[in-house]
């Protein structure tokens, strides 16, 4: 049965960073449309990056409160909306995260940001506000219904994000691709939840697993179809090989702040709903172990999929922003990796693994785009010539860029290094040989593929040997990033520890 509970005045503080947002959005907005149109409206990014800060700090004081009540003894989340939001610590890390990239985001593209590349600046900022609710609603909900809703806002948002450039062909179709891609992924997330519940009579995920197993008997092809409908949803969301077609496209045509955005937070909230619904329906039906297995071998075979694909495909790009799509497709694959392996006595800590490897890729992934939304605004190309000679024309952007590159390839003293050994091991300790082979090979092979980039920074010389200017904002975020990649390389334990005293799988994942 679906329950239709209201928001009372008790549960708003648990609300409080997702209707921070709300309001920051409502007011930019309206303040947007009040000013005259010769206001410069780099201040509205600013406000956007205040309302973000805010969010921040409300998810920290949840954090905080959380730990506190379990130090207590108590319970240790807090169910919303009769059970169909979740305030937990695997929502608030990856809410943490999220809301950390996108301020990033924000004020990497303050005063770098082209008016030809974003023509209208007021709603360029505040739309990335509730494209985040959206990702945090799809982190913490409970319920198909709250999944699908999250899901949706963060989608149409992101629509108008990519299509934000009206006067550029380019851009128009990729903003008409990410629509019918997008609308096709929902489409079949829809047809596969509504399978669960037509088997199950509800939508809450915690009543779907408990029911699942009773249903197994008389329904298992009906089951299958739920989960393969869901498989093929999500992998078209996440660009997973052989369903990675449109992301080069899309993500050549957005704007590069855009691009940013969905690598890294469009895609981080995929995975926070992939994990969510996995982990509390197929993971625990052990009364149906052949069920269990088939649905994540296939997760597995999507991974390696998606790691080989994406590599093989970057080796001869010469667009930079097409090369980090494809290099995308690889490391959706190795984010999935850790979904798709089983938990034993010797791995138990999947979320850790999945966790510490996205934030690497989240400061990787924002730097690198940083830097290219530098070299944009300099030479007005995307091409990988556009970086040669960036080592004599910014050294220090270069030296910066060089970290960022080395632990996308997974290099020593890297956060990506340690996240790809951490996933390397999770494979071997579950027997998964083959996956941990496909993770290795491809890794080696990345290499070629990131120093197509320090060819040209150092070996090539550039057509001008002006200096690259750097504005103050993007050279904050590149040192930013490229000084936690290494930090995270240098001391991996301190993360992990704290990821796994903050949170529970049994607790954090399982809805009750």
């Amino acid at each position: 049965m679906i329950q239709t509970n209201t928001l009372t005045w008790s549960d708003t503080w648990y609300m409080a960073p997702e209707l921070a947002l709300v309001v920051a959005t409502l007011v930019l907005a309206a303040l947007d449309l009040a000013l005259p149109r010769r206001t410069n409206r780099d201040w509205i990014g600013w406000g956007a990056l205040a309302g973000l800060v805010a969010a921040g700090v409300f998810v920290g004081w949840h954090i905080h409160d959380l730990r506190s009540a379990a130090g207590a003894g108590e319970q240790t989340y807090h169910s919303l909306l009769g059970g169909s939001y979740r305030i937990d610590d695997f929502g608030n890390l990856l809410k943490l995260i999220f809301l950390g990239a996108s301020a990033l985001l924000v004020l990497a593209s303050l005063g770098t940001v082209k008016r030809e590349d974003v023509p209208i600046k007021g709603e360029f900022y505040y739309l990335f506000l509730p494209a985040v609710v959206g990702a945090m609603v799809m982190a913490s909900s409970a319920d198909l219904i709250t999944l699908f809703l999250g899901m949706e806002l963060l989608g149409i948002t992101s629509y108008i994000l990519v299509g934000v450039r009206k006067r550029t062909g380019v851009s128009g179709e990729a903003a008409f691709k990410y629509v019918v891609t997008g609308g096709t992924a929902s489409a079949f997330i829809l047809y596969g939840m509504s399978f669960l519940y037509g088997l199950t009579g509800s939508t809450n995920l915690g009543a779907i697993r408990g029911a699942l197993g009773g249903a197994a008997a008389d329904s298992r092809a009906l089951i299958y179809a739920a989960f393969f409908l869901l498989i093929v949803g999500f992998a078209l969301k996440l660009a997973l090989a052989p369903f990675h077609a449109w992301a080069p496209d899309v993500y050549q045509g957005a704007p590069t702040p855009v691009t940013s955005f969905l690598a890294v937070v469009a895609k981080g909230a995929v995975f926070a709903m992939a994990y969510r619904l996995f982990l509390n329906t197929a993971y625990f039906q052990t009364d149906d172990s052949r069920l269990r297995g088939d649905v994540f071998l296939a997760l597995a075979v999507l991974a390696a999929a998606a790691m080989i694909v994406g590599i093989a495909g970057a080796l001869k790009q010469q667009s930079a922003k097409r090369l980090l799509a494809l290099s995308g497709v690889a490391n959706a694959g190795v984010l999935l990796v850790p979904l798709a392996l089983d938990v034993t006595d010797l791995h138990a800590s999947l979320f850790s693994e999945f966790l510490y490897y996205f934030i690497a890729y989240v400061f990787m992934n924002v730097g690198a785009f940083a830097v290219l939304t530098v070299i944009l605004r300099d030479a007005g190309s995307d091409k990988l010539s556009a970086f040669a000679g960036l080592y004599h024309r910014a050294p220090w952007t270069a030296v910066a860029m060089t970290a960022l590159l080395c632990s996308l390839a997974g290099l020593p003293i890297t956060g990506g290094f340690f996240g790809k050994l951490f996933i390397l091991f999770a494979s071997v300790q579950t027997k998964a040989y083959w996956l941990a082979a496909i993770l290795l090979a491809t890794t080696v092979v990345s290499y070629y593929v990131y120093f197509s980039f320090i060819r040209q920074m150092y070996m090539r010389t550039g057509d001008t040997d002006g200096k690259v200017a750097v504005p103050v904002p993007a050279g904050i975020v590149i040192w930013l990033s490229a000084a936690a990649t290494v930090a995270l390389g240098l001391a991996p334990k301190p993360v992990l520890d704290w990821v796994g005293g903050v949170y529970s799988l049994a607790v954090d994942f399982v809805a009750r």
